[in-house]
Parts: C-alpha cells; structure tokens; sequence
C-alpha cells in the first residue's frame, strides 16, 4: 500500500475479540488522519473490523491477505 502508516499492530495468534480491543486501543493514541496497519490471523477479524471501523467513523482504506496472514489498513476519522 502505498501512503504513510503510522503505527503497525500485530494481533497475529490473537482470537475475537483482542484484535478489535488492541485496536481500538491503538487507535486512541493516534491522531485523525492518522493511518493504522493491522496484521492478525483471525478469519473473523475482516467483518469486525469492518464493522467496527464503520460504527466509530474510522475509514478501512484496505485489506489484503499475504501468506495467511490478513492486513488491515484502517485511518482514523
């Protein structure tokens, strides 16, 4: 992805619900604007994070899947 990231959280083993609490928690030290990369492995981390992005005014700018492992780009609004 192109663009600057300006954190990178690794929830990478982590089960539902961490990945969305480590994120929002990451999330409420940045700034707005601010652009967030998550790696996880949980196959149920895309719909929540989605949907969590969504409910909190945050923007999911991408996601990708690289070797097993689910990227997230989120940017906090």
């Amino acid at each position: 992805m192109t663009g600057q990231v300006d954190k990178v959280l690794d929830c990478k083993g982590l089960a539902c619900p961490m990945p969305i609490v480590r994120t929002k928690k990451e999330m409420d030290t940045l700034t707005s604007g601010q652009v967030l990369e998550i790696h996880g492995t949980d196959k149920g981390a895309k719909n929540d994070l989605t949907a969590w992005a969504n409910s909190g005014g945050h923007e999911l700018i991408k996601d990708e899947e690289e070797n097993g492992v689910l990227k997230f780009w989120i940017k906090k609004g």
